[in-house]
């Protein structure tokens, strides 16, 4: 007995090396709520037939929640029993509007309660919301119209003067009557869809209106503009709750809302978010995080995107805990409204840390109670000093699509996988490691595909730390089961899809993104697919260059894409560069001359960006991702780089120097050898 003392400590420091090796405390973690909500939550909603959210809502609203506060927006605050009426009276009024169990109903609504009040409006008599990105105007906002194919779209009022007759008429939308009776007072047209309702997935999760059986590709259509008398109108409803008849019948793949792709690179396509992403997926992350009832997460997200829709109001929703909404993401008003709001938890997509590293330091910037920052594309070069300055423990970062079937997760409070998209150990991968593979790419290949075993004709698979595409298993029997596809597309439905990955007969959803993972189970994103361009036969990816370019002290932010040069093979590397407040522009020629060293001393040769485009301010999508295609458009052409009021550099004698037409009329002559 008297070596029992001893004993456990050794004990004790043989479980925190185990631990320490093997992850398993970390895993636990990311199991949990894993197990609690695909198999325990999901079984019991198929049992009670309750996987629509409006039942989360519901139940809050009748508990002792109910006088909890669940939405604030610019000082409003609204409880769970307040935002339950409120909800049933808008469903109400849509049931009036003849929307009927299933009926896809397009929304284009700037970020405020109103746009969660018609959503779940529209979720509590059965209906499905397609979420309308509010940015969008002219051909690319009709054609989201059309391939939603509702008959019916409620507009706020920042977008209506999108929808005027003459830009609807440009598009093939026909007036029938542009004005109607208060207070809805709809402007209603005629138009033809293009095809897309021959899919399935059409006949599968919607129903359909057509003007006459004669013709069942034309449409009726119905604009709605919402304005103070509208809502001040539908607040004197009278509240009916729907049968639960109108809600049921709903699996875990059906479809819950429309959610369209960025359209970066063509236009938007409607991805199926099913009950299993929305109300499933919600209720991991609320556990994962975890999201505690005390907890305030705020977003200056767009809500039409799913990362603020699901992962934020869903996720606080099945918490019962409270989100904070802001009309548009500004860095001028992101900390105040934090502080106001008590916020415990920040929501970020894409770039927004960068803008909020480059606001002028302030001594208010570590005067606030968040302890967690959760979101995706935390680029490596802004992590750790996003987390010192403002004072942030933790990082839940995280890799997701909204119509992939799978994703990433990384809970970092160190170094450790400051950068990584996601993480696990060696229990998660032994129980979920199956359900997707990283595959190396065929070199080659254009566009980019799978590199395959000649003998066998299977996919090769990637090793440690080399980059491939990542793939996520499906069902070969039953797609649908994990991958919904695009509503009314088919094509690109199939085009997501491999079969014969690793074995004969096996099918996995392409995500299109490269990543490499290590040893110690850290996931890292190298690139898109498509970004990734070939130099001196080589492959480059712009990601990691990027990561690079913006390490210099005079650069803000960088944006690295593969450009065509005259008499030369592949493309070369350019990088947009947004330099810092205080920096001349244009840049001076100690700067140029360090940019250029910084580049040859921390990047191989091949990867070294050639071109550099000095620009005010970046584009970017709603989410603030970077777009790389307009500066793509452009390329080295000087003539239109100019027009946009940025300037051209080339690397040349150890420096970045100015990049003429003179020199490019050099290069297509074959004078200048890269």
């Amino acid at each position: 007995m008297q070596a029992l003392p001893y004993a456990i400590p050794a004990a004790a420091a043989a479980l925190a090396y185990l631990d320490g090796r093997h992850a398993i405390s970390y895993d636990l973690k990311l199991l949990g709520p894993f197990v609690a909500t695909q198999l325990f939550a999901a079984k019991r909603h198929e049992r009670n037939d309750d996987i629509n959210l409006f039942y989360a809502l519901e139940n809050h609203a009748k508990s002792a929640n109910a006088g909890h506060v669940w939405i604030i927006f610019q000082g409003k605050q609204y409880t769970y029993a307040q935002a339950y009426e409120i909800v049933l009276k808008y469903g109400t009024w849509l049931k009036s509007k003849g929307v009927q169990k299933n009926e896809i109903v397009a929304m284009d609504f700037m970020n405020s309660e109103l746009f969660i009040w018609i959503w779940f409006g529209l979720w509590s008599i059965g209906a499905k919301p397609a979420f309308i990105n509010y940015n969008l105007t002219g051909k690319p906002l009709l054609h989201t119209i059309r391939t939603s194919t509702a008959r019916l779209v409620l507009v706020g009022e920042e977008s209506r003067g999108k929808f005027s007759e003459d830009v609807m008429a440009e598009h093939g939308f026909t007036a029938v009557s542009t004005e109607g009776p208060p207070p809805e007072q709809p402007a209603n047209y005629h138009f033809h869809l293009e095809g897309g309702d021959t899919s399935a997935s059409v006949a599968r999760h919607s129903k359909v209106h057509s003007v006459d059986s004669a013709q069942p590709q034309r449409r009726k259509l119905e604009l709605i503009f919402f304005d103070k008398g509208l809502e001040a109108f539908i607040l004197e409803t009278k509240p009916i709750r729907q049968p639960n008849s109108e809600r049921g019948n709903q699996q875990k793949n059906d479809m819950a809302m429309l959610i369209y792709t960025s359209g970066t690179t063509g236009l938007p396509k409607p991805a199926v978010m099913a009950w299993g992403k929305a109300t499933l997926g919600s209720k991991f992350v609320a556990g994962w995080i975890p999201i505690k009832k005390t907890d305030v997460m705020y977003t200056s997200m767009p809500l039409y995107h799913s990362s603020a829709s699901v992962l934020g109001v869903c996720a606080v929703l099945n918490a019962g805990a409270t989100i904070c909404l802001s009309k548009k993401f500004s860095h001028k008003t992101f900390w105040p409204e934090v502080r106001s709001s008590n916020a415990t938890i920040i929501h970020y997509v894409g770039e927004t840390c960068r803008y909020l590293l480059s606001a002028p330091p302030s001594d208010q910037d570590k005067s606030h109670r968040v302890y967690s920052a959760f979101g995706n594309g935390l680029r490596p070069d802004v992590w750790q000093p996003f987390k010192d300055r403002f004072n942030i423990g933790t990082i839940l970062e995280f890799y997701a699509a909204t119509e992939a079937p799978g994703g990433m997760w990384n809970r970092s409070t160190n170094s450790f996988s400051a950068g990584a998209i996601g993480r696990n150990g060696t229990l998660a991968h032994l129980l979920m490691g199956s359900s997707l593979c990283v595959v190396k790419m065929d070199p080659e290949s254009e566009p980019p595909e799978p590199l395959r075993d000649l003998t066998t004709g299977l996919c090769k698979m990637a090793g440690w730390n080399e980059p491939g595409e990542l793939l996520y298993k499906l069902d070969p029997q039953n797609i649908s089961l994990k991958f919904q596809g695009y509503f009314g597309n088919d094509k690109a439905t199939n085009s997501k899809i491999i079969r014969n990955v690793k074995a004969k007969g096996d099918a996995y959803f392409r995500t299109g993104d490269l990543m490499r993972w290590d040893k110690e189970g850290r996931w890292y994103f190298v690139d898109r697919i498509g970004d990734t361009f070939r130099w001196k036969a080589e492959n480059v990816s712009t990601a990691e260059v990027a990561d690079i370019v913006g390490r210099h002290p005079a650069i803000e932010e960088a944006n690295v894409y593969g450009v065509l040069v005259p008499r030369h093979d592949g493309r070369a590397g350019c990088a947009a560069v947004v330099l810092k407040p205080g920096e001349s522009v244009p840049p001076s020629e100690h700067t140029l001359k360090s940019l250029a060293e910084h580049m040859t001393k921390t990047l191989p040769g091949f990867a070294v960006p050639l071109f550099i485009r000095v620009t005010r301010e970046m584009h970017t999508t709603g989410t603030n991702k970077q777009q790389k295609h307009l500066f793509q458009r452009d390329g080295i052409d000087v003539r239109r780089v100019e027009e946009a009021g940025d300037v051209l550099y080339w690397l040349k004698d150890a420096t970045y120097q100015r990049f003429t037409e003179r020199d490019l009329e050099r290069m297509s002559g074959g004078l200048v050898k890269l």
